[in-house]
């Protein structure tokens, strides 16, 4: 007997569990332009007398309602993860395992079209999005789902109920590391190639969707994840020439990056850092044409603070500005100067900022960084603390607070893990909404290298970096064979909360922020703060739910 159920997009469908531990959904709320996702469980159980192909077999799968044609299908597969979280998660609950799984992650098209797998005896589920429309009407919609095959055909149903508003564009700025040479590297291509440009334009559509709007651009290869001594492939989209100790700049692949990204709907340019991570030491390897031969200038033999970089970088801002000014584009970017710096290395950072300050002023210069005394020392104007360490910089009112998360992150707070439930990814939004956060940065959307980038991985077998990191932190999307990006569940999950935030954001305009923190805190079970995540799916639903309906009884009355 085939069994189906429809059930939020926040579960995940263990392959050796029942399809009755899983709630089912009958309604889902969406303003129009949002994109909306469920899944279908399915499970062949074999069951002596009534017929039936137990072993693996294709389903056809259908979609009736008007609502249909803006829905995509895809199969949800596993993964097999060695490494779920870090030991400091130890006496952390809140993880679907800790220890070695199979867990589903990776959405892929479905074979021929429209066919679904049916394995038997197995538990396995189809993920639908819908692209609400802007202009479609408001109320209930009904679509259908079928499935019919040898094993069995099923029907079933769920209303998706639109509210008459549109879902506004991102209300936050949002990276994820956007890795150029991982994409050189994994498909074998030749940097800047026309094939390169292509997958790395395909992969910035797919980022575009799920919400990121800041793109890491690598003015220079961006100095991250690199072993002392060593090297990541080039990736340098200035050209530099040097002559009798004089710069001179080509920003010809610049100017198609901006166009790729105006292209694809990106807003912002997170440039390169300027100097070397953990540390600021030295100077990111930089090549140019000396005397008409291309080679390496500056790199870890460099001195960060060094008069001869000093007066590289003073004349590469000088001109990047001026180029970006002449094309209307400079208010667009963000710099950095160097990610991840601790209390030890504050003299270095404050040395290397001081090279390139003046000429910033009026810019954004933002770290990664989690001590508060980089912010109160007024040494970095836009700090980023981990979320593990927002606290005092919450509770000293720091204005237009950022936050990241990565590996160390594995304690109580949000993170994209695999082993972690959705629930948990996707209490992001509601923590960022009662703490006005104002911008998000993830290193990891397609980091495909191991530890200090030594050499690639295997996505489909490597989530945690060679045995480097918690499955799931150094990417967010699989590289296809035709140069395209898979989604994952955990980039779906968090766009969620994108949209969670944004319609918050909107019930405030009528409600205040104080009904919608009120809210959030009760349906949670307490003062929320960062260490606070959802754990089951129905707590997230119902906050969700409870914004749409003040949003709903909102517009009815205004």
């Amino acid at each position: 007997m085939l069994k189906t159920k429809i059930v939020s997009s926040l579960e995940k469908a263990l392959v050796g569990s029942e399809i009755e531990a899983y709630p089912e959904i009958k309604k889902i709320g969406a303003l129009r332009g949002e994109r909306v996702s469920f899944q279908l469980l399915h499970k062949f159980v074999y069951e002596p007398g009534l017929g039936g192909d137990s072993r693996k077999a294709l389903a056809k799968i259908s979609l009736d309602g008007d609502l249909a044609k803006y829905a995509t299908v895809r199969d949800v597969c596993n993964v097999a993860i060695d490494r779920p979280t870090l030991q400091a998660a130890a006496n952390d609950d809140n993880y679907i395992t800790k220890s070695p799984a199979i867990l589903p992650d990776v959405l892929r098209p479905l074979h021929n079209v429209d066919q679904v797998c049916i394995s038997g005896d197995t538990l396995h589920s189809v993920w639908i999005d819908v692209e609400i429309p802007t202009r479609v009407k408001k109320g209930r919609h009904k679509l259908t789902v079928k499935l019919t095959s040898a094993a069995g055909n099923t029907e079933d149903s769920i209303i998706i109920d639109v509210i008459p508003a549109t879902l506004p564009d991102e209300t936050i700025y949002l990276t994820q590391w956007f890795h150029c040479d991982c994409l050189a590297s994994y498909y074998d291509v030749k940097t800047w190639s026309p094939k390169h440009w292509k997958i790395i334009e395909n992969y910035a559509r797919v980022a575009v969707k799920n919400g990121i709007n800041l793109l890491l651009t690598p003015t220079f290869t961006p100095p991250l994840d690199t072993a002392i001594g060593g090297e990541r492939p080039t990736t340098q989209l200035v050209g530099v020439t040097q002559n009798g100790g004089e710069y001179s700049f080509d920003f010809t692949l610049l100017d198609k990056w901006i166009a790729m990204c105006n292209r694809v709907g990106i807003k912002y340019f997170e440039i390169a850092h300027f100097f070397t991570q953990w540390g600021a030491q030295h100077a990111p390897k930089v090549m140019a044409t000396v005397d008409g031969e291309y080679k390496k200038i500056f790199g870890w033999e460099t001195d960060a603070a060094g008069p001869e970089y000093a007066k590289f970088l003073r004349s590469f801002v000088s001109a990047f500005l001026a180029h970006m000014k002449a094309r209307g584009d400079d208010k667009r970017c963000f710099f950095h100067i160097s990610d991840e710096p601790h209390l030890d290395h504050l003299e270095n950072y404050k040395k290397a900022k001081a090279i390139v300050a003046d000429l910033l002023e009026g810019y954004t210069i933002m770290d990664a960084l989690s001590n508060y005394d980089f912010w109160s020392l007024k040494v970095c104007d836009t700090p980023i603390p981990a979320n593990n360490h927002i606290a005092p910089f919450i509770e000293n009112n720091v204005p237009n607070l950022w936050t990241y998360y990565c590996c160390s992150q594995a304690n109580k707070v949000s993170n994209r893990f695999i082993a972690m439930p959705s629930c948990r990814t996707r209490s992001i939004g509601y923590q960022m909404y009662k703490y006005n956060i104002v911008g998000f940065l993830q290193w990891g959307y397609n980091f495909y290298y191991c530890f200090h980038s030594t050499d690639l991985i295997n996505p489909y077998l490597q989530q945690d970096g060679d045995s480097w990191l918690p499955a799931g932190d150094s990417f967010s999307v699989y590289p296809a064979q035709n140069g395209e990006a898979w989604e994952s569940i955990r980039i779906i999950v968090f766009n969620e909360a994108l949209s969670d935030l944004k319609v918050m954001r909107m019930v405030e305009k009528y409600c205040g922020k104080e009904a919608i923190v009120k809210i959030i805190d009760e349906v949670i079970g307490c003062d929320v703060t960062f260490d606070d995540c959802a754990t089951s799916a129905s707590q997230i639903l119902t906050i969700r739910e409870k914004m749409n309906d003040m949003l709903k009884k909102a517009l009815k009355n205004n």
